[in-house]
């Protein structure tokens, strides 16, 4: 694309301003900044215009597999997946974009060492967990770990500095999500400095559009494999390729599954799982009313009371055909840094821009149905998101030392 080409698309889309410095960038510069806009997913600007509640729409709540069904029939479960994962039916995909930030950590949130006494990595423990099935099934499992921008050098050598910590290497694929530019509130691409938008990753819903862009799915399509297990790298005590899950899944026959946890009161601020129109969803905590939160069973139990811990099963070939869709694009505000008129860098104090990002519940929507399937929070629940109290290090490392570890 030449330059008279590139800037009729701003103009059309009326984002010239983001050529407003070209005149003060040297060659490199404006290869960085043409490099960014002919990159840009121009999607956004119809979410921008469409960002609307869908209304009339018929929120339920939806039955799991409890635990007692999940514990009396756990090794038949557990039979169905192992074989399954013997056969090479099963990958796993590690969302591992998230810095430490917020735990005063300026590297990627899964080199935090959750140890006290020792080294304890949260991407140690992660892959510790995978190893025991991938003992249990005598089988590699391939494993994708999406990244950002910004943490991917780190993530790959932190990996290589550990000799992957005994995973295979050969089996461990290292990507980049896509990113998304972030808007003012007028819907004008903000700049992040005079040659480079302000991007941001577009998304924990992402994450299979961004393995395509990648070139990962091809060999996917073209092997055995039918299940894909997505996880977080938040939760230090998830059960990962857990066969008993897949096995459950496999045998309900629903096309997906989610884990999940009884809420611990009613406000707790999770995603919990219910049906919208009749297929399975995931409805933020915000976005419940009151009647919703508070709603009870016969049996007294939370009638909207499970759960996401985002850990799921999607299968491979029914993802496939969301490649050929456009997934919903949510807006969200957020304080993003940026550049003004006269160059000037601007650290905002109150959100400025919009976001757009794609959200795992409309993968989960894409699904016909979904099982949900409960886990006991004490034992796979331990999210590290704050660096204080509710799901902190310190609420991590007290479930963690329960379960047995030596920290």
């Amino acid at each position: 694309m030449n330059f008279k080409e590139r800037k009729n698309i701003l103009e059309g889309k009326q984002q010239v301003h983001l050529l407003r410095f070209l005149d003060q960038l040297n060659d490199d510069e404006k290869q960085i900044l043409f490099s960014q806009i002919d990159a840009v997913d121009w999607g956004f600007e119809q979410a921008f215009h469409n960002d609307k509640k869908k209304e009339d729409t018929m929120i339920e709540e939806i039955d799991a597999l409890h635990l007692d069904k999940i514990q009396a029939d756990s090794e038949r479960y557990r039979s169905i997946g192992l074989q399954a994962i013997k056969e090479g039916k099963l990958c796993l995909l590690l969302l591992a974009g998230g810095q430490g930030t917020r735990l005063g950590f300026d590297k990627p949130k899964g080199c935090f060492n959750v140890g006290i006494t020792k080294e304890l990595y949260i991407f140690q423990l992660l892959i510790e967990h995978t190893l025991d099935i991938v003992h249990a099934a005598d089988a590699w499992i391939p494993l994708y770990i999406m990244t950002s921008n910004i943490n991917y050098q780190d993530t790959v050598t932190f990996f290589e500095a550990h000799d992957y910590f005994g995973y295979n290497p050969a089996y461990v694929h290292f990507f980049v999500q896509e990113l998304n530019p972030a808007t003012d509130f007028n819907g004008k691409i903000l700049l992040k400095s005079k040659y480079e938008l302000a991007l941001s990753p577009n998304g924990n819903g992402g994450w299979f559009s961004s393995m395509h862009k990648a070139g990962l799915l091809e060999g996917i399509f073209e092997s055995n494999l039918e299940w894909i297990n997505v996880f977080s790298v938040d939760n230090v005590l998830q059960r990962i390729a857990d066969p008993v899950f897949l096995g459950a899944t496999i045998d309900s026959g629903k096309m997906s599954g989610a884990k999940v946890v009884r809420k611990a009161c009613p406000e707790e601020k999770v995603g919990v799982m219910c049906k919208e129109d009749g297929k399975p969803h995931i409805i933020e905590y915000y976005e419940m009313t009151d009647d919703m939160l508070n709603k009870r069973l016969p049996d007294g139990s939370l009638a909207y009371g499970f759960g996401a811990i985002l850990n799921y099963l999607f299968p491979i070939q029914r993802l496939k055909e969301t490649l050929d869709k456009s997934m919903p694009l949510h807006i969200v505000k957020k304080k993003v840094p940026y550049v003004d008129e006269s160059g000037n860098p601007v650290t905002p104090a109150e959100p400025n821009a919009f976001k757009f990002e794609t959200l795992a519940l409309d993968l989960i929507h894409e699904m016909d149905d979904c099982l949900i399937f409960e886990v006991d929070r004490e034992h796979e629940f331990a999210p590290v998101k704050n660096s204080t109290g509710v799901d902190s290090v310190d609420t991590a490392r007290a479930l963690l030392e329960k379960n047995g570890y030596t920290l």
